[in-house]
């Protein structure tokens, strides 16, 4: 009797522990929206995804997280009808009764999933996180989960219209032209030109992807003493003298630092493989991260600031990627190879791109600019974005510090014109500018 007691006693001790379990809420912090997009980084960088496909990655997920946490906020707007093409989100689930957060994330998710090309590494994620979620209060999970799936199917419509589809099977970028100021594949891949109808992806923000068109660059020749010869040449001395000064020297730190090119082929022996690096955006976002780091921003503003920031990103290399087709500029390393010195190399190797203007340029100060809105202008923090690819962090005073010394990297490593440089940097600041003051993140204080 007394053993039939003590089994019934434990029986009823197991179920009221596995039903004060089961009550307990699940919590979702600000490190759990950072895990999701390390984890998506860790994706691109293993898929080798473009730059600007790149930026395409984290501002989707980023706007269907916003959107399923904010259509009812009582301290952020919906971004419906502030973004091109965003006319409309429905929902059918009572906000009041939902763990949004735990939805946001969820949305993250599911939009990520259809961006990448490894989906079973992202699958594999967010099975372990679902089952997690569901151990811990399978009611509440199912719920969360329900609303950020319908919220962010929504999210995938919209993005499915935005011209990316189209572009996978248009035509690739004419190599064959006789005319020197022409870009040309370099080496060593000599791949082909990357993205060549980037431009005609619709804007998040932008009224159209040539609203900020860039100066145009100084007139091609080759005549000693013209603007464009002598930028030639200062690309030329310069690179020279960074590499005498040894492989220690603060440029070539910097230069390094933000290479950022996910396209640089390495040779062994036979063998030719990519080294593995993130995009510009990538490191922005990064930043951001950072940012939202130090501050400790709740789940709230992290998910608005990366919103914010990765809209500023996409729509910066849908300006960037415009002109870089348009003008279609030949890269300091063609002309300085076939006109001044066969065997001269940049410290940085040249991206598979158009030169003017400079995409790193123009996204690293679109950046900035959205990042200076949201934490000020004296916002002192330490770069550790590129530890996991060896290489050591950098201090800054700001985000516009930063953004300069991406700016110059572009210069100091060999691949960019001055004029690329600064008129990219001009370029970014506008669209950052333009992002800050059409999209409105807050609803006014009472």
């Amino acid at each position: 009797m007394r053993i039939k007691l003590l089994s019934l006693f434990l029986i009823i001790t197991c179920c009221l522990t596995s039903c004060k379990q089961e009550s307990k809420a699940i919590e979702i912090q600000r490190k759990d929206y950072h895990d999701a997009i390390d984890k998506l980084t860790e994706i691109m960088v293993h898929d080798i995804f473009s730059p600007p496909v790149a930026s395409r990655l984290y501002v989707y997920p980023n706007i269907a997280a916003y959107e399923t946490l904010n259509q009812n906020s009582k301290d952020y707007l919906s971004l419906v009808s502030q973004l091109n093409g965003l006319e409309t989100l429905t929902q059918s689930a009572e906000t009041n009764k939902v763990n949004l957060k735990l939805a946001a994330l969820i949305a993250h998710l599911n939009v990520s999933k259809e961006l990448v090309f490894s989906k079973e590494m992202i699958t594999t994620y967010r099975d372990s996180l679902y089952k997690t979620w569901e151990k811990r209060n399978s009611k509440e999970f199912e719920i969360a989960k329900d609303y950020g799936l319908e919220i962010s199917d929504q999210i995938i419509e919209w993005m499915n219209k935005d011209g990316y589809s189209e572009t996978r099977t248009m035509s690739d970028y004419n190599i064959y032209s006789d005319d020197p100021s022409v870009w040309q594949p370099t080496p060593p891949a000599y791949m082909k030109g990357i993205e060549p109808h980037w431009d005609k992806l619709r804007p998040f923000v932008l009224d159209s992807a040539s609203q900020f068109k860039p100066n145009k660059h100084p007139e091609f020749s080759l005549k000693p003493n013209s603007q464009f010869h002598n930028e030639l040449m200062a690309v030329y001395k310069v690179n020279n003298e960074i590499r005498e000064k040894g492989n220690d020297s603060e440029e070539i730190a910097i230069a390094r630092f933000w290479d950022c090119n996910p396209f640089v082929s390495v040779n062994k022996g036979h063998f030719m493989f990519a080294e593995k690096k993130i995009t510009p955006g990538a490191h922005w976002i990064g930043i951001c991260k950072i940012a939202n780091e130090i501050t400790e921003a709740d789940f709230e503003k992290t998910v608005f600031a990366q919103t914010k920031t990765s809209i500023a990103i996409a729509d910066a290399f849908i300006s960037c990627w415009d002109e870089k087709y348009r003008s279609n500029l030949v890269r300091p390393e063609t002309l300085i190879n076939k006109y001044i010195d066969p065997e001269w190399l940049p410290i940085l190797q040249t991206p598979p791109f158009p030169e003017y203007t400079s995409g790193h340029s123009v996204v690293s100060n679109a950046s900035a600019e959205i990042l200076t809105s949201i934490y000020g202008d004296d916002f002192e923090f330490l770069d550790s974005t590129e530890l996991p690819y060896g290489l050591p962090s950098r201090s800054f005073k700001s985000f516009q510090a930063a953004a300069d010394e991406a700016v110059v990297s572009r210069f100091y490593g060999g691949i960019h014109y001055e004029s690329a440089i600064y008129e990219g940097k001009k370029q970014g600041e506008l669209i950052g500018e333009f992002v800050d003051k059409n999209i409105q993140f807050l609803k006014p204080r009472e």
